[in-house]
């Protein structure tokens, strides 16, 4: 861990989740997840953000990866993606706050709950901000993939506009929760295909030390 003292910082822009539990996610709610184990990723993309005297805006990283069962019983095996468009100064600055120790929340909490951390993948990745319908892909889709819509009412085929308001959530206060319409991984020994199972969609303001 990292002993250099971390600067004061922000990141504000989009955040995509998304995993394979059942619609509404109960790791949301630290409930065990619906199949036992948790597979999933967050996606950020940063309209406005600063690591001391690093700008941060405009980059896209991804952290997610395996979980043997509830989140924050530990034991999580997980993995940043960086954009290959981050300068170095910038890979160092999301390094350190995926590193925690400190740094502040939500990185703080998912260090604490992870045991392996894989060597971070740096490619290509496309990000369109649509809400709930948006999309990120990795390297065309080879490493991630990620598309998303509202959940389908099981009897009329409706949309339905859903929310999670929680004041204690620690990636975000509100989210509209969705269904993957793809949702595929491949890196760092994992793999899976999780498409039609969770989605959320939120703005996150996150911030660190004054």
């Amino acid at each position: 861990m990292s002993a250099e003292p971390v600067p004061p910082w922000y990141l504000r822009g989009h955040l995509l989740g998304a995993c394979n539990c059942a619609w509404g996610c109960p790791c949301n709610f630290d409930a065990p997840p619906t199949y036992g184990a948790c597979e999933g990723f967050y996606a950020r993309l940063v309209t406005e953000g600063r690591f001391g005297d690093v700008a941060l805006d405009g980059v896209t990283f991804l952290t997610g990866g395996h979980s043997p069962g509830p989140i924050h019983e530990g034991g999580g095996i997980e993995v940043m993606i960086l954009d290959e468009h981050t300068t170095p100064p910038q890979r160092a600055a999301l390094e350190r706050l995926y590193e925690g120790g400190g740094v502040g929340e939500p990185f703080d909490t998912f260090a604490s709950v992870r045991t392996t951390v894989l060597p971070t993948i740096v490619a290509p990745v496309e990000f369109e901000v649509a809400g709930i319908r948006s999309r990120v892909q990795v390297a065309g889709g080879d490493i991630f993939e990620l598309s998303m819509a509202r959940i389908p009412n099981p009897v009329t085929g409706e949309e339905e506009e859903i929310y999670i308001d929680k004041p204690t959530g620690f990636t975000a206060t509100r989210s509209e929760m969705g269904t993957s319409l793809v949702h595929r991984f491949e890196g760092g020994g994992m793999s899976w295909d999780h498409s039609g199972k969770y989605a959320e969609y939120c703005d996150f303001d996150h911030s660190g030390p004054d």
